[in-house]
């Protein structure tokens, strides 16, 4: 079974230590984008992951391509010469607080097109995955995102959407209509509580996960962070703690659990062990720096909770 998703990834710049950019010398290069983020650990944990995305002719395109294939993603990267990869800039102004700057704007990522996604990658597809990032970054990206889902929809091939705004690229009026109608197209659907509303309108976390199932998703999960999940499956409602970890950079956990619940969905396992997997994930996403580092292997997934320091 292989996934399939699409999306913008970016070069990542961060600084090695804490505080404001402008005191410091030394920063660290990598890559980062919510669909790679979720592929990756979704690959870590045993599933095969095809990802779909235009980067620029150059040295940062190049270190986007080497590290998906790194990690063993089936990586369909697309070459543009005329536009470059994007940039994204990472600041942790304090222990607690993370501030992310996106230089993204006429970038090779969001150039993307329907004819980028061949025929035979989606039709071979087990499940599509898609965020709320594309269909904001332009015109024909969120005409991609719809094509897609509405393809696999009528291919009978599961669609998740994680809504995942993005305030830099849409207004939360602009983006209400698009998530509503990819919400209704979407067989599961994670978002966090402001996501949420953005598409259905404030309410407490149960209201919330009962509005966007009751827009069509059969699956309709609520990430609440440091609160853990709230989730209606099938009509049944579940809820989980989140896992407690001394998080170091909590950019990556929201997309680390939805590939954590994905890949239990996909194996077969009951929606509390879904959720639960889906948790852990995420802790493990908030211990490292950087986006994705941190994603598990599916052997690693106890180790948040043993009570042995030292594994021998």
């Amino acid at each position: 079974m292989t996934v399939l998703t699409f999306g913008e990834t970016m070069a990542l710049t961060r600084a090695a230590d804490t505080g404001a950019l402008a005191h410091t010398s030394t920063l660290h290069l990598g890559i980062g984008g919510a669909e790679t983020n979720f592929a990756i650990a979704l690959r870590r944990l045993g599933v095969d992951v095809a990802w779909v995305g235009r980067v620029g002719q150059d040295s940062l395109g190049d270190l986007v391509e080497r590290e998906l294939r790194a990690e063993g993603i089936t990586a369909d990267v697309i070459r543009d010469p005329d536009a470059p990869t994007g940039l994204m800039v990472k600041e942790r102004r304090t222990a607690t607080a993370t501030r992310v700057w996106y230089y993204r704007t006429g970038s090779a990522g969001s150039r993307l097109t329907m004819s980028d996604i061949a025929d035979d990658r989606l039709e071979s597809a087990s499940l599509l995955h898609v965020t709320g990032i594309t269909p904001a970054l332009s015109d024909s990206a969120r005409k991609t995102t719809l094509y897609c889902v509405e393809r696999a929809r009528a291919l009978g091939i599961p669609v998740s959407f994680d809504l995942n705004y993005r305030r830099a690229l849409w207004s939360p009026e602009e983006a209400g209509p698009v998530f509503r109608e990819l919400i209704a197209l979407s067989d599961i659907v994670f978002a966090g509580e402001d996501e949420a509303a953005i598409a259905v309108g404030d309410g407490d976390p149960a209201e919330l996960v009962a509005r966007v199932r009751d827009l069509g998703p059969r699956e309709s999960i609520l990430k609440l962070g440091d609160q853990g999940c709230l989730a209606v499956v099938d009509g049944e409602t579940f809820s989980l703690p989140a896992v407690p970890v001394n998080v170091v950079d909590s950019v990556g956990a929201g997309d680390g659990f939805v590939a954590g619940y994905i890949a239990d969905r996909l194996a077969g396992e009951s929606p509390g062990d879904r959720l639960r997997t889906a948790v852990t994930v995420g802790a493990f996403a908030c211990t490292v720096s950087g986006d994705w580092e941190g994603m598990p292997r599916r052997d690693e997934l106890g180790l948040l909770t043993t009570a042995e320091p030292v594994t021998r």
